[in-house]
């Protein structure tokens, strides 16, 4: 449903859609952080990759990722694909303050990477041994590293969610690297120390992320926005001199609901992941102001893990996992927000997808298979034609 008080280019006379409840209650009785939304994931996924039924409209084009989060297309027309890695086994047990159980503590290594995959196929790394971190064993040893990239002009920037001494990895923080075209990285900005000296208004205690665990960046007008799910905020950071502000607490008006996904069209549209067990239709879409004004944008999703606009200023909302209340693989769907309000469904069966961007070519590309044990080498990205795009052949 889209919320009709909110002024925007949309008509708001079409008919909402079909909601289940979205009211979700936090607190302990629930799993409720990013990653213990995950929980049952080992049980679901299985062991190795299964065979599921997708949309005739979603080809993959690239196999192998570790963990694939945030997807950018540069300058250069290749893909930026974020992985997570494999984590590791250094822990700083005993050394810090650490994740409370059953979530921590982590175990963390050097194994994530960024990857560019050229519009020929040819894979290359732009650089690797950044930090990554997993879960306790308990909590299925789920993995963080890389979250997300962004162009500020030639720039290519990165967001960390892995490192942090409370992942496990003493001498590092959550940072926004830049990352030179030859792979040498330079700190723009620590993420770390700015949630740790500004705590938002309704941390959630249980599940508490000291570094927390930064999910979607973006690049707007010469400067880097980016949400962080786990104490629930949305900042800015100038790439030239490291300054970061916050935009919006989204705590503060909304509790724990775990924003992750992040665009921008005149405003800022942030889709929230929710809590376990999911309850189909309890996810919502908020509209923030630069000045940090929130509104509910819309409301009956499930699972957000990512959001685009068209050129025709259009929404697509990626969902993780529908129609079930755990992480489901092949349950994953794109749906796309008509001016008139009306909500379509794009593309069905993707298998745990965590990020989705529009491609030159007018299509969508998604992180598949972006976590799950063993999430080692099964990542994908798909595509996902949509019609009226590229019908001659030019897809990437």
């Amino acid at each position: 449903m889209i919320n009709a008080s909110t002024p925007d280019r949309f008509d708001r006379s079409a008919p909402p859609r079909l909601l289940a409840p979205s009211g979700v209650p936090s607190g302990t009785a629930r799993h409720s952080t990013l990653h213990r939304h995950i929980l049952v994931l080992g049980f679901l996924l299985g062991v190795a990759a299964p065979a599921w039924s997708q949309s005739s409209n979603i080809t993959v084009i690239a196999t192998g990722f570790n963990n694939p989060r945030g997807l950018k297309f540069g300058p250069d027309g290749a893909l930026y694909v974020s992985e997570g890695g494999a984590a590791g086994s250094l822990s700083t047990v005993g050394v810090d303050v650490q994740v409370p159980p059953p979530v921590g503590p982590y175990t963390g290594g050097f194994t994530s990477r960024i990857t560019r995959l050229a519009r020929d196929g040819t894979r290359t790394t732009v650089v690797d041994g950044l930090p990554s971190s997993e879960t306790s064993p308990a909590q299925g040893s789920l993995v963080s590293g890389v979250s997300d990239v962004a162009f500020v002009g030639q720039k290519l920037y990165a967001i960390l969610a892995g490192a942090g001494t409370s992942h496990g990895l003493a001498g590092t923080n959550n940072d926004v690297l830049q990352v030179e075209p030859d792979g040498d990285v330079s700190v723009v900005a620590d993420l770390s120390d700015y949630q740790k000296t500004h705590p938002v208004k309704n941390p959630n205690p249980p599940d508490f992320e000291p570094d927390g665990t930064w999910y979607s960046m973006i690049a707007v007008n010469g400067e880097l926005f980016a949400v962080e799910p786990n104490h629930g905020e949305l900042d800015r950071i100038d790439p030239v001199d490291g300054h970061i502000r916050r935009i919006a607490d989204i705590s503060a008006t909304q509790g724990h609901i775990v924003p992750t996904a992040l665009a921008y069209d005149g405003d800022f549209f942030v889709g929230n992941l929710g809590l376990f067990p999911i309850v189909e239709g309890s996810s919502k879409i908020l509209r923030i102001t630069l000045s940090g004004e929130v509104t509910t944008f819309a409301t009956g999703f499930t699972t957000i893990l990512g959001l685009a606009f068209d050129e025709q200023h259009r929404l697509y909302v990626l969902e993780n996992t529908t129609g079930n209340p755990f992480p489901t693989a092949g349950t994953g769907k794109v749906l796309r927000i008509e001016h008139s309000g009306k909500v379509e469904e794009i593309a069905s069966g993707l298998s745990l997808p965590t990020a989705m961007t529009f491609g030159p070519d007018g299509n969508l590309y998604i992180s598949n298979v972006g976590f799950g044990p063993p999430p080692i080498g099964l990542g994908q990205v798909v595509r996902v034609t949509l019609q009226n795009y590229d019908s001659n052949g030019g897809n990437y």
